[in-house]
């Protein structure tokens, strides 16, 4: 079972720019769902699908890249609940303030397995739409 603070201090590297730490604990399976109607949503079947088509198109158009701040922390049997913001600023100026929830399922091994991100879809939107070259 997992423990709340081993939870938080996993994603905490998300937060101090580690986040290849945060994803060495993200199995190379992982099933990861990114929920909304806006560019990066769907169902990855990997660690790098994933990966790509989210943080590595995000860190192009954020000035600070994709930096995540823990807001708190919900843990049931092998589930945990991450609640999170970003504050950042996309190259045309704006703030990137977003809001997240991921749903993050571990497995026997204590590896993310399966996730449910859940986002500010409208707002994920406009900052791909005014900042990625067409």
């Amino acid at each position: 079972m997992i423990q709340k603070e081993q939870v938080r201090e996993l994603f905490r590297n998300l937060e101090t720019g580690h986040g290849d730490v945060f994803f060495a604990r993200v199995r190379d399976d992982v099933s990861w769902t990114v929920m909304g109607t806006h560019p990066l949503a769907g169902t990855y079947s990997s660690k790098s699908d994933f990966l790509h088509a989210t943080f590595e198109r995000l860190n192009k158009i954020l000035n600070e890249g994709v930096v995540l701040k823990v807001v708190d922390v919900y843990v049931d049997g092998q589930v945990a609940i991450v609640e999170m913001q970003s504050l950042s600023t996309a190259a045309n100026g704006k703030p990137f303030d977003n809001r997240y929830c991921w749903v993050c399922t571990f497995d026997d091994s204590g590896m993310i397995s399966k996730v449910r991100a859940y986002l500010d879809s409208a707002l994920v939107a406009s900052v791909i739409e005014e900042n990625e070259a067409s």
